[in-house]
Order: structure tokens, then sequence, then C-alpha cells
């Protein structure tokens, strides 16, 4: 498939503003740009759920926000669950970059999500987002009742930086004796930090998520750090059994996209039930584009339908779009 042409218009867009050089100075420019985008593309707050509440949660030397998004129906009931790492390179990206999403994300599946605003780099460097998110996950899933979320039906989630983040987790939560997670849900996921898969390579520059802006995020998330930990890349672990069933969303002009269907590949070979799809003719961060890429709302419904599935939660009304296109199975 060619690349979407809402997607082409917005990176001629980024291109004709000069804002699609590669790399970047510090750590506050890229927050401000990830912001600025995030509201063009998908204003924070503009999809109605059944409500949003954050509370603080103790972290080593410090606080995060956990926020609890309920979907439209009934938000008051014990629903299934999901805790979610929002992308941004470990270094940009917060609750507002992804609020949106979230929201989403909660109406289509009919979970309770779960937002952790881990911290940052360089403030904050490997492991501390990590050792924020598995701290948020095991107190989720220690007091359910106080999430409004059912134990059984728990599963964890993140796009991009996140969803290394989210894969890292399965890993120490079954190294750790549980509690066990329903399902792992990974976005446009980074599984290798120092990949040079052929997508790295052929779609280092021009699609959204450069070569540069990617190794400039890792000077400042983790310097020093040893490739092949599969903390920082999951897909480099010695062993896949026993890790939650998973659902992998990768895009076509995604330069990601061969280490997701790489790690899907991996999964299915130790006996982990494993879905993905490619979307056709998508870049990076897509799925966040609602007001700028169409076929955002498509690929989340499709999302959605997966969970649900998985959670043992009825489907919602298929949608009609036009140009409806069925995205390519990775693996199931």
């Amino acid at each position: 498939m060619p690349l979407d042409r809402h997607a082409r218009r917005f990176l001629e867009m980024l291109a004709a503003a000069g804002q699609a050089r590669g790399g970047y100075d510090d750590a506050g420019e890229r927050r401000r740009a990830l912001n600025t985008l995030a509201e063009l593309v998908d204003t924070p707050g503009s999809v109605e759920i059944g409500g949003v509440r954050d509370q603080l949660f103790s972290v080593s030397d410090g606080a995060i926000v956990l926020r609890t998004y309920s979907p439209l129906g009934k938000p008051e009931c014990i629903l299934p669950g999901m805790v979610f790492f929002h992308g941004g390179g470990w270094v940009a990206g917060s609750l507002e970059s992804h609020d949106g999403l979230c929201r989403r994300l909660a109406n289509e599946s009919g979970c309770r999500i779960v937002a952790v605003d881990y911290r940052l780099a360089p403030e904050h460097p490997f492991p501390h987002a990590l050792e924020d998110g598995f701290a948020a996950w095991r107190h989720i899933a220690r007091t359910p009742k106080a999430f409004g979320i059912d134990p059984a039906r728990l599963g964890i989630a993140g796009d991009s930086a996140g969803g290394t983040l989210a894969a890292a987790i399965c890993r120490m939560a079954r190294d750790g004796g549980g509690p066990a997670i329903a399902f792992q849900l990974l976005i446009c996921p980074i599984l290798d930090i120092h990949g040079e898969s052929a997508a790295r390579r052929e779609l280092a520059d021009g699609y959204f998520l450069d070569r540069q802006t990617l190794q400039r995020d890792l000077e400042l998330y983790c310097p020093g750090a040893d490739r092949g930990d599969p903390r920082l890349s999951p897909l480099l672990a010695d062993d896949f059994s026993g890790l939650p069933p998973a659902f992998i969303h990768t895009g076509q002009f995604d330069p990601f996209g061969d280490e997701g269907e790489a790690y899907a590949a991996r999964l299915s070979d130790a006996g982990v039930k494993v879905h993905g799809r490619v979307h056709p003719g998508m870049i990076h961060y897509f799925y966040c584009m609602a007001r700028m890429i169409p076929y955002a709302h498509q690929a989340l419904h499709l999302i959605g339908a997966e969970i649900r599935y998985a959670v043992n939660l009825p489907e919602m009304p298929e949608r009609r779009t036009q140009n409806r296109i069925r995205p390519e199975l990775i693996r199931a």
C-alpha cells in the first residue's frame, strides 16, 4: 500500500514548517514540540467518556500521577482494566499528549484505563521510568477495587517507548511471580533500542520519528547502557514463554515495524497467543492523530474489538467508513 494521503499531507506540513529536521538540542525542546503536535492532531479532552480521575502515587524519591479513564456506559461498575504507558522516547510525552488516545481506548475496549505519568529523562534516566511503571502496575494489581477494576481482566498497554515499558513489565511480572497480566497491547512499540532492521534503515528520515531523534532520546534516557538488556530491548530476551497473550499493532511506514513483527513471531514460537496487524499506509504515532489521520478511528475500533474479545465483553457495533481496508495480519 502507498503512504496514506492524510499521513503524507501531515509529513509535508512538517517539512514546510521546518519541523522535519532530525534531532533536538534539549529535552525541553523535545517536550514542547510533542505537546504542540498533540494539541494540533487531537485536542485533549475532546472525546466524551464516562469520567476521569487523577490521583497521586508515591514512588522512590517522589510521586507520580495515575489518571483513570472510565468508558461511556456505567462507570461505577467493576470493569476490565488496562494500565497504559505513553510514548515519547522516555524523554517527552505526558498524560495530556495521549489523552485522546486513552479516551478512545477506554470507549472502544470497554476497559477502565489507568495512564501512568512516569518520570522522564534526563532528570530521571533509566531505570526510573521502568521502576515507576512496575510499581504503579503492582499497586493497581494489588488494589483493583480502588480503581473499579476486575483483577482477573487487568492488562497492560503502551505505545512507542511506552510499549517498551509495557513489554518489559510483563517480563518482570512473570519472573517475579505475578500477579498475572491478562494481556499486553503494544502499539508501534520500540523493542530493540539499537536495532538495525530494514525498516529502520529505509524509514530513517522523513517519516515523522527519525533516526537522529531516537538516538538523542537514547543518549538522555540510557547513556552507556547494555543494548542487550531485555528491560531496554525486550526483543533480545532469551525466554519468551509464559508471557501474557499479546496484541501487537504496527504501521507500514513505521521504522519500528519490523521489530514488532519479530516480537510477535518470538512470542508465538514460545507458545504465547499473539495477534497483530500491520496498518497499511500508516506512520509512527498515527493512532494519536485522529483529527489529522481519519484511519486512526478505524484502527482504534479494531484494537478495541480485539481487547473486548480478550476480556469477554460484547463488541461495539461495526462502523462503516469509506474506503475500508482490512489491515494485514502479522501472525495469529
